[in-house]
């Protein structure tokens, strides 16, 4: 999941405007022409990477220009993929819970300087009475921006360990037993696990699941009903669902994906993650984008999403099985692209196929 790794910039220059909202125009289709050429560039970039599946939509302000599937969704051949198809979405998850972590401070249900860990903090002592002040200064953004001071997704990320815990098991076993390595607040580490711990603050002052707020708050605004927390196993997969294919082929199925909810969790159709990336003005106001868009401690990371100076904001995600991205443009056109593999070079090539897409289609002027 590890950003940096696989992501490829090709932005438009443009002055850096993160509270504009997505163009009210809706994009035009691709022409029959443009169709055939987007069909032939997805075909021969899935032989290229030896990957069996690939879903992609385009579209602004909630409205979908474009949006097909390629390949199979199964280990045999024999389901094709179309647009309804529903893949692990990865670290995509964390934009998603961003976002209802900005919705919760627009209606004063949290502030971004509010402390998580600790007597004074949202989550209390919940997770162990003698905490460091270390662990006990970690506010809201800090976890947002992945200043936390820690657990980085590394070899020894928590959240792909000890599968038998639950979520305040494993927070607790992490304070514990894994110690910062940075003063809070000095230094960036992309952090699965700080994610994870943000589900935890967005379920103790909403008072409902994690994945009930997110539907209800935000997914349903969106008119998007088809996205959930996935399941964990390959008897677990959902209606219109894929299969994901790794190597060893267990690979995919032997990770606790439903622990990952907040962070990366979740599934959706391409189009689900156009509505949602393209509609941030209909879940937040003006004020509240700027914020999250505008860079933290890293100058490539804002607040659960990543961000460019021409004013592009997207996230990619990553596991055995998946490779993933979504991204707002500057220009308000909006896409996702989800794969049900995952090679070497996947991430980036995803990235890049999807610019390519964009500028085929004339009349959409990236």
């Amino acid at each position: 999941m590890n950003r940096r790794r696989f992501i490829h910039h090709a932005g438009q220059a443009a002055a850096f405007s993160a509270c504009r909202s997505a163009s009210s125009a809706e994009p035009a289709q691709p022409s029959p022409s443009e169709e055939e050429a987007i069909r032939l560039l997805a075909e021969g970039f899935l032989r290229e990477q030896g990957i069996k599946a690939l879903a992609i939509a385009f579209g602004s302000d909630g409205k979908i220009a474009f949006e097909q599937g390629y390949g199979f969704a199964d280990a045999e051949g024999k389901e094709a993929v179309t647009p309804e198809h529903r893949f692990r979405i990865a670290s995509i998850s964390k934009p998603i819970t961003a976002t209802a972590v900005m919705r919760c401070v627009e209606q004063g249900q949290l502030k971004l300087d509010g402390k998580v860990f600790g007597p004074e903090g949202i989550l209390g002592d919940s997770h162990g009475r003698e905490l460091p002040d270390s662990v006990r200064a970690i506010t809201v953004d800090h976890l947002l921006t992945h200043a936390s001071g820690g657990w980085k997704n590394d070899d020894q990320d928590p959240m792909f360990q000890n599968p038998t815990m639950n979520h305040d098991e494993l927070i607790a076993w992490t304070l514990a037993n894994q110690k910062q390595t940075h003063p809070v607040g000095t230094h960036y580490a992309y952090s699965n696990f700080g994610y994870c711990v943000l589900g935890r603050v967005l379920e103790k002052v909403t008072k409902v699941s994690y994945e009930k707020f997110i539907s209800e708050e935000l997914l349903k605004k969106c008119r998007i009903t088809s996205m959930q927390i996935a399941g964990n196993t390959l008897t677990e997969r959902r209606p219109r669902e894929v299969m994901y294919l790794s190597n060893p082929p267990e690979e995919a199925y032997g990770m606790q994906v439903s622990r990952m909810d907040s962070h990366g969790g979740w599934i959706a159709t391409a189009g689900d993650l156009v509505r949602f990336a393209s509609q941030l003005p209909v879940l937040l106001n003006a004020d509240s984008i700027r914020t999250m868009t505008t860079h933290g401690i890293d100058e490539g990371y804002a607040r659960g999403w990543a961000v460019n100076k021409a004013a592009n904001w997207w996230h990619a995600g990553s596991l055995p099985g998946t490779t993933t991205i979504m991204v707002h443009t500057s220009k308000g056109l909006c896409w996702a692209g989800l794969l049900n593999g995952r090679t070497d070079t996947s991430n980036g090539a995803l990235d890049k196929l999807m610019w390519q897409i964009g500028h085929l289609v004339k009349s959409w002027a990236l």
